[in-house]
């Protein structure tokens, strides 16, 4: 982290999750289903890992926008509970707070209805620099998905980050039709760390394999690749080196947020100046606590119980020439 500071700034993607299930199948037309509760949550990815690092003992604050309705309101009021700082998030005119209805069904991936609302706003002009100089970390979430979102602004703020030591960890959300490579190309080599997750990283690379993926990002002037591969765990890359480990095999409750923990796994161990290869075991551990209850944050555990975890069931991790 940049000398004196290990406060972490979350920005990006702000939603309010509503957990529907899980339930058996989905009602057909016309027919009624009962779930016990319907819980509204914390989501969005700047969020989800704004929490995430809270719960691991990280000052971290939130930048992101929502509406001005109840909906805002009770985003506020959880993520300040949460241990978040959330006084630069912005309420904005015209648009509701983000909103996404997360429906489980058991046996089944989940599906999700979702309203872009206020995120439509965000910006690099959120970002107010006095506050990005006295970050340790700045993470992005929502990368190719934030259309007002200017990529020079960005990388100016990014080239103004590695000027004042503040390390950046960027995310995306990329469709399955990717037509921004010249944005990708320009955000790259400004980028100290780099977060797709295989999928992305295809449609980002036209390569389905994830080390082939790494070598393209790494040829574009991406420094450090994490892609995270689901169950496949997760593969990582530096100076021409890459390192590769298993996912952990849980009994998932709900998979929602487990990249966006994996994520926030990833920044707390920067934090401590680990090795990549540390780096993945960690990360992976919390992404995988984040598998153990509904919702995005609600299974993330602390630090501590992760690294216990990651003393108690080691991950072996496999290094090469990229």
């Amino acid at each position: 982290m940049a000398a004196g500071s290990n406060k972490v700034g979350c920005a990006g993607i702000i939603v309010a999750d509503t957990i529907c299930g899980p339930i058996a199948q989905l009602p057909a037309e016309g027919q009624l289903t009962i779930v016990d509760e319907m819980p509204t949550k914390i989501g969005g990815c700047a969020a989800n890992v704004a929490v995430d690092l809270a719960k691991q003992g990280v000052d971290a604050e939130l930048v992101g926008c929502v509406g001005n309705d109840p909906a805002a309101t009770a985003l506020r009021q959880a993520i300040s509970a949460a241990g978040v700082g959330c006084d630069a998030m912005v309420s904005v005119n015209g648009s509701p707070t983000s909103t996404t209805v997360i429906l489980l069904v058991e046996g089944e991936d989940r599906r999700f209805i979702h309203t872009f609302g206020a995120n439509t706003a965000f910006g690099m002009q959120h970002v107010q620099r006095d506050w990005l100089g006295g970050l340790g970390i700045f993470y992005l979430g929502g990368l190719f998905v934030l259309p007002s979102l200017d990529p020079a602004e960005l990388v100016d703020t990014l080239t103004f980050c590695r000027e004042h030591g503040v390390v950046t960890v960027v995310d995306v959300v990329v469709g399955e039709q990717f037509n921004q490579h010249e944005v990708l190309r320009q955000v790259l080599p400004h980028t100290d760390y780099f977060l797709p997750n295989d999928d992305e990283a295809r449609r980002m690379t036209g390569k389905d394999q994830p080390l082939d993926q790494l070598r393209v990002l790494a040829e574009l002037g991406a420094a450090q690749v994490i892609i995270t591969c689901g169950e496949d765990g997760c593969i990582a890359a530096s100076e021409g080196r890459y390192w590769r480990a298993a996912a952990h095999r849980m009994d998932v409750i709900d998979p929602s947020g487990c990249g966006d923990a994996f994520t926030s796994g990833v920044i707390t161990a920067l934090g401590s100046d680990e090795g990549l290869a540390d780096v993945i075991r960690y990360a992976s551990a919390i992404g995988a606590a984040a598998t153990q209850a509904r919702g995005t944050t609600d299974g993330v555990c602390s630090c501590a119980e992760a690294k216990a975890f990651v003393q108690a069931y080691p991950l072996e991790v496999e290094s090469g020439v990229l």
